[in-house]
């Protein structure tokens, strides 16, 4: 009997519809979605350099690298993504390598959830 169960997780994304309301208000239109696709450009590089630490063993590098994810998510309001890199310095810390996988990948698929979420939102209010 050989049967394959693929599992696809997926994550919920949100976006904090009131920080980003924040940011526009404080900012302006102009400056804030500037700040906004920075801020979404690093967040991308940001989560592929993670990867590559996590590949090389470099949990000293990663903890210093979601940290940063977890400073700018929050400047824009991606919670969820700020906990989920929280999450990952906490298995860096405890020396959870196997919590470390999971939550990394997770960290991946909440990242690109989040991203795409905040590129849609930018469709719909143009």
């Amino acid at each position: 009997m050989s049967c394959v169960t693929k599992i696809n997780p997926s994550e919920a994304v949100a976006v904090n519809n009131d920080r980003l309301g924040a940011l526009y208000a404080q900012m302006g239109e102009v400056s804030a979605e500037d700040i906004l696709c920075r801020a979404m450009e690093e967040l991308a590089l940001r989560m592929s350099h993670c990867e590559r630490l996590f590949r090389t063993d470099d949990h000293a590098g990663l903890r210093k690298s979601a940290r940063s994810l977890i400073a700018i998510a929050d400047q824009i309001g991606m919670d969820v993504l700020a906990r989920v890199a929280g999450d990952v310095t906490y298995c860096i810390d405890r020396r959870d390598t196997v919590g470390l996988a999971a939550t990394l990948n997770r960290l991946m698929r909440t990242g690109e959830g989040s991203l795409t979420a905040v590129w849609d939102l930018q469709d719909v209010t143009l």
